[in-house]
């Protein structure tokens, strides 16, 4: 009994998110769906490097599944707010399991072409437009805003022990029995997510007053996210990081391949040592989640995140590789999750949808430049060089934005 309590206290203590009913609902099914996914994204950037052998031919794949963020991520956190965002979830769940669906059968029946793979991720960046800017403001509706840092944090640690199993699963499932496997597993994933979700009861906010001119909602947003500093230097800070350093679905395959000249398993495992650092650092910002997001962490995980890239770069061995990989992901987390909460935690409720598009836009958003241009970079430098280029141009940004906002801060004379 006594353990039972102490247990009951610690997780009160430390994950205090899971408190909320409504978010351990949500969150059980991310636990099993995320598997999923990165089972699929592994499987996928493997498959296309098989079809085709171009770096730039799986960069361009990165690019058709984040362009709709791009293009129309500000008009979905427009329609984000209008609607109960349990409802646009399951919508958008249920698409995104039929495409993984259609993958699988193309897969299995030996159809598959690189131009379906093309039009499939096109869809699913669609579907992604509404579904990750929503995913990110319910998280206030079942968690509230106290625990909010915690709750991200928790999907983070979720999202990362799946980048460790899911690479992993995903290397064993091709190797042994076929990679068509990895999608139709996808697919049954997202079944969890859609029981979770149908037995969340939350008070949605919708909001009530709006104008119909769509075009003045978005510039209001950009205005209000302009006019508040911390706003503005945050989604700043992730433009920067989105285009440089989440580019690891196109150059730890490439670097696998052409540089370790190393084979299915030993990618899994590079991309499960990325994870173990996400997750090492999620659990971290988990257990002090109370203090809430600080500046200095945004900037140093930067920076450290990219020096790692450097370091990767010059490796040649893939244990060498994979302890800097363990390293990233555990900064790359500090960054991601203070950022996140950062924008949540200083917005107000009428302006988190369009906030959070815009954090879509510029964290997802951003990747089919980071995409195209690491895949380019890869076909005519080389893997290693890309690393050693992208973390290198971070650094110079990160430290470049640093003097913009101090200069921004100094009041006018």
């Amino acid at each position: 009994m006594n353990l039972k309590k102490h247990f009951k206290m610690f997780i009160e203590d430390n994950f205090h998110a899971l408190t909320h009913k409504n978010f351990r609902y949500y969150w059980i099914g991310q636990c099993v769906s995320v598997i999923g996914t990165w089972v699929q994204s592994v499987s996928q950037s493997w498959l296309v490097l098989s079809l085709t052998g171009s770096p730039f031919l799986l960069g361009i794949i990165g690019t058709m599944q984040f362009l709709p963020i791009t293009l129309f991520s500000l008009f979905a956190g427009v329609a984000i707010d209008r609607f109960p965002k349990k409802k646009i979830l399951l919508i958008t769940q249920t698409l995104s399991m039929l495409l993984a669906f259609i993958m699988s059968a193309l897969v299995f029946t030996h159809s598959i072409k690189y131009y379906h793979i093309v039009i499939l991720a096109l869809f699913l960046g669609f579907i992604n437009t509404i579904d990750m800017p929503t995913r990110q403001s319910f998280i206030v509706e079942i968690a509230g805003k106290e625990d909010l840092m915690n709750a991200i944090a928790l999907n983070s640690a979720t999202f990362n022990l799946a980048r460790i199993v899911g690479p992993a699963i995903g290397a064993l499932l091709m190797a042994y029995i076929g990679i068509a496997w990895c999608f139709f597993l996808n697919g049954l994933s997202f079944l969890t997510v859609l029981c979770g979700l149908i037995y969340i009861e939350s008070k949605p906010y919708v909001r009530k007053n709006f104008s119909n001119n769509i075009f003045k909602e978005i510039k209001d947003g950009l205005k209000y996210i302009f006019n508040n500093s911390v706003l503005f230097e945050t989604v700043c800070m992730v433009t920067v990081i989105g285009i440089f350093v989440f580019n690891y679905n196109i150059l730890i395959p490439v670097f696998t391949k052409n540089v370790l000249h190393q084979q299915e398993k030993i990618y899994g495992f590079l991309m499960s040592s990325l994870g173990a650092g996400s997750l090492i650092g999620a659990v971290m910002v988990s257990l002090r989640s109370k203090s809430g997001p600080k500046k200095l962490i945004l900037f140093g995980s930067s920076i450290i995140t990219a020096v790692m890239l450097i370091f990767i770069g010059f490796s040649r061995t893939y244990y060498t590789a994979a302890i800097f990989l363990v390293i990233n992901g555990l900064f790359n987390i500090y960054f991601s999750t203070t950022a996140n909460s950062t924008l949540q935690v200083n917005s107000k409720d009428e302006y988190r949808g369009r906030v959070m598009s815009v954090y879509s836009l510029v964290f997802a958003g951003s990747a089919p430049l980071g995409s195209l241009f690491s895949g380019y970079a890869a076909d005519k430098i080389g893997s290693a060089w890309a690393f050693v280029l992208c973390g290198s141009l971070t650094l110079v940004c990160v430290f470049m934005l640093m003097i913009i906002f101090k200069i921004r801060a100094k009041p006018a004379t």
